[in-house]
């Protein structure tokens, strides 16, 4: 038996209770992050960042917007990533659309310095993301998506991903003054950091 083998029998599976819970977490997390950068009037990238720009400049809640934006993507999800990745991904962004929601109006804010709303949302995101990963689910998105076009050209997934990001935030710039641009970018950026240090399967024994 080869040493991979032997280290897949090893792996300790989450039980129903653990993922609920890990999960849960999660979009609390996310939820509650993505109220700060709200109450700023800030964006960030990938389907939440497309939500945001929706909600905006077309006056609709959050919620309602992020849940329409990733629902093209869970066909790309289920035929890359499997049922129940798709399941846990359709459970977490219904969560995520709707605690947005409850939680907008239950956390008001006199005064919001936009360095620590930047740094509230990227790290309440940032380890939400990776609660939410670690229980082999997600946030929607594009993640899919872009693992479909790097199969398909060879073209990496994490361009992709970037190049996206970049036409948002682009975007975003013919609404926007280019400081809530900037802001927007830096919030991205600890996000994108947090999930870029800490998201080592080979670290995380348990699936």
């Amino acid at each position: 038996m080869s040493a991979s083998a032997d280290q897949d029998e090893k792996t300790i599976r989450h039980s129903v209770w653990e993922d609920a819970q890990g999960l849960s977490i999660g979009v609390f997390a996310c939820a509650l992050g993505v109220v700060f950068l709200a109450h700023l009037g800030f964006l960030t990238g990938q389907t939440a960042g497309l939500a945001l720009l929706l909600s905006y400049t077309l006056d609709i809640s959050f919620g309602v917007a992020f849940f329409a934006v990733n629902l093209p993507f869970y066909w790309f999800a289920y035929k890359r990533l499997g049922l129940e990745f798709t399941i846990k991904s359709v459970l977490c962004v219904t969560a995520l659309s709707i605690v947005v929601e409850l939680i907008k109006p239950a956390l008001q804010f006199d005064h919001l310095d936009p360095l620590l709303g930047v740094l509230a949302f990227g790290t309440l995101a940032g380890f939400g993301i990776l609660a939410i990963i670690r229980h082999q689910g997600s946030l929607g998105g594009l993640g899919a998506v872009s693992l479909m076009v790097q199969d398909a050209t060879g073209f990496r997934a994490g361009y992709v991903q970037q190049i996206t990001d970049a036409l948002i935030f682009a975007a975003a710039l013919f609404f926007f003054p280019w400081q809530v641009v900037a802001w927007s970018v830096a919030g991205s950026i600890i996000l994108n950091g947090i999930i870029a240090f800490n998201h080592r399967r080979d670290r995380y024994i348990a699936r």
